[in-house]
């Protein structure tokens, strides 16, 4: 997985997991869900980088 785009999948979740937990504390469903939404492009992406690097091995 290439450094950058590794960087980008943990930043992706860790920003969705903080707007996801911000959503809940102030009872905001519409934070909730951008959060959970973040986290899962997030997971998408991590998901597409490794799926790459066992192409190659």
């Amino acid at each position: 997985m290439s450094a950058n785009e590794k960087g980008k999948a943990k930043v992706e979740q860790a920003t969705g997991a903080a707007k996801e937990a911000a959503g809940r504390a102030v009872g905001n469903e519409r934070l909730t869900a951008e959060g959970r939404g973040q986290q899962a492009k997030g997971d998408a992406r991590q998901a597409k980088e490794k799926a790459k690097d066992i192409g190659k091995h």
